[in-house]
């Protein structure tokens, strides 16, 4: 089995998610993951797509070929070894600029490994202020999970950690 994943821009409209997936299903491929975005009138999203070894290099080809996509492919080899923790984070802090680049930096610099980042702009409740909310999934070694959690919530008195476990 090969991986492809895909990595995808493109003006927003009804029927990208639908002319995708027809051409993976047209070259029998497997939609495995994915995370997809309507941002500012364009659609973006990366998918892993998993298909056979004879069939992916068509797949490949005719996913480049789309028109008015922006897309980047790479042929990747499925990971098989033992994961690491895996913990899942809610953060809430008032949104200021820099802030991902100081959470990200504090997990990078705790020995974690940022895997996923979702992230949103919110109104305060009662308050009015601008709100920075993020859901952050990072694998770590396990004796590490602690320090990072400390550290993440030592970087801003306003900084809230909940965590999943």
């Amino acid at each position: 089995m090969n991986y492809l994943i895909i990595s995808f821009i493109t003006a927003d409209r009804p029927g990208i998610v639908d002319i995708l997936s027809d051409l993976i299903t047209k070259h029998k491929g497997n939609w495995q993951k994915s995370s997809l975005h309507q941002m500012s009138g364009v659609f973006a999203g990366v998918v892993e797509i998993a298909a056979a070894a004879e069939n992916s290099q068509a797949l490949s080809d005719e996913l480049a070929a789309l028109d008015g996509f922006k897309m980047q492919i790479e042929h990747a080899q499925q990971n098989q070894s033992a994961p690491e923790a895996v913990i899942v984070l809610e953060l809430t802090a008032n949104d200021r600029a820099g802030i991902v680049q100081e959470i990200s930096s504090t997990i990078h610099h705790q020995g974690g490994n940022l895997l996923k980042l979702v992230s949103t702009q919110e109104i305060a409740p009662h308050a009015g202020h601008e709100l920075f909310k993020a859901k952050v999934t990072i694998s770590a070694n396990s004796k590490d999970i602690n320090t990072m959690i400390d550290a993440l919530e030592n970087l801003a008195d306003d900084l809230m950690v909940d965590i999943s476990r």
